[in-house]
């Protein structure tokens, strides 16, 4: 194998297959298509002259020489994220990208009136917003801030607690809400897993004839009329359509964190970002935890 003849991006879609086990899978993280990663994985096989995968009917499997070369590839990966991390962080011009990884919640309720603001005071700096409920990893540099439901307290990320995301029921206005015991009820999946077992756990008998694993698409089923649902009030509150049909028991609650590698918290845009972003958030305390008397309607009798 000639080192000089290896290009980055054929490491790293190689690696994206290993850890995918698929070809589709590995299009999706690295934002091209299946063709392309069929084409470009049979290229480099044909270059270094050896099978790297196994093409079996589940998937793609590492043969030997492809188990050898992931481990390697693994360690030239954390080097170079290293060495970008060092160099990102002794940037100081407030200037350049922010990426950012958070849910559809906090993206579509949360960031972009915030967003837009940050960008009025500082419009060198650009924005880049990936939703995604799965928590991108931020040592390996796919998105440079974190903005989650929660810590995940990873030894390398620094973190803050901005805030805190408070829970209501929340039924169409134009709708009799009744008992939430007894009312038809839009459940969640395992992606909100403390939600779904505290809603059971309060509401044993509610029917849920409606599940979906986004609090997005609980919102528009609310307003739709399907039933109730558990939303933020951050969301809830600011939308005339729903009435909040009553509060969440034991005062349900979850914190609110912006994540960022260690490595990043001397760049002058990411130090810019998370200080404007802790102070706005505080300025929304009453709007994230329902206190908002403007935006909260008494429920239906």
């Amino acid at each position: 194998m000639n080192a000089q003849s290896q290009d980055w991006d054929d490491l790293r879609l190689f690696l994206a297959v290993a850890r995918a086990g698929s070809l589709s899978g590995a299009a999706r993280s690295l934002g091209v298509t299946h063709s392309t990663v069929f084409r470009r994985i049979g290229a480099f096989e044909a270059r270094l002259r050896v099978r790297l995968f196994d093409r079996l009917p589940g998937g793609y499997a590492l043969t030997q020489a492809g188990e050898e070369m992931r481990d390697s590839v693994i360690r030239i990966e954390e080097e170079i994220t290293a060495l970008a991390l060092k160099v990102t962080g002794q940037d100081q011009r407030p200037t350049g990208t922010i990426r950012i990884t958070t849910t559809d919640l906090l993206a579509v309720g949360v960031l972009p009136r915030h967003v837009a603001a940050f960008r009025a005071e500082w419009p060198e700096i650009e924005i880049e917003v990936v939703v995604a409920d799965t928590v991108l990893d931020l040592t390996r540099r796919e998105a440079d801030v974190a903005l989650r439901i929660g810590n995940p307290g990873q030894e390398t990320l620094i973190g803050r607690r901005v805030g805190r995301l408070v829970f209501a029921a929340y039924g169409a206005a134009d709708r009799p809400l009744g008992d939430p015991a007894e009312g038809d009820w839009i459940g969640y999946g395992s992606a909100h897993g403390p939600l779904s077992r505290n809603l059971a756990r309060w509401w044993p008998d509610a029917r849920q004839v409606y599940r979906t694993n986004s609090i997005i698409a609980a919102h528009a089923g609310a307003k739709a009329g399907i039933g109730l649902a558990a939303l933020p009030c951050v969301i809830a509150d600011c939308d005339s359509s729903l009435i909040r049909a009553a509060a969440l028991p034991e005062d349900f609650m979850l914190d609110l964190w912006l994540l960022i590698h260690e490595d990043l918290r001397q760049t002058a845009r990411i130090r810019l970002f998370l200080d404007f972003m802790a102070t706005a958030l505080a300025a929304d305390a009453d709007l994230l935890e329902g206190r908002c008397p403007c935006k909260t309607r008494p429920a239906q009798a």
